[in-house]
């Protein structure tokens, strides 16, 4: 397996669930310092599990944005406000 980039917030949400599986944090103070609910750490701890600390990397980066304008559109807007 090559390498995994991850942000900060990747790296902080698997070193709290690293405490957790060693047993020095119980669920429920991760699910507080994460800001999840007790439910969605658990859910973090089974992608673990079964896959490892790669399934915690958001799966979204990489992706361009659904919300995004098309090239056409923005090199129109460019060009009319350039000739103001």
């Amino acid at each position: 397996m090559g390498l995994i980039a991850m942000s900060e917030r990747d790296l902080q949400r698997i070193e709290i669930l690293s405490k957790v599986i060693a047993g020095r944090m119980t669920l429920v103070s991760a699910a507080h310092v994460l800001d999840l609910s007790e439910r969605q750490v658990g859910r973090l701890l089974e992608r673990i599990s079964t896959g490892g600390v790669a399934p915690i990397r958001h799966k979204a980066i990489g992706r361009p944005s659904n919300n995004r304008i098309s090239d056409a559109v923005r090199d129109y807007v460019v060009t009319v406000v350039r000739e103001r």
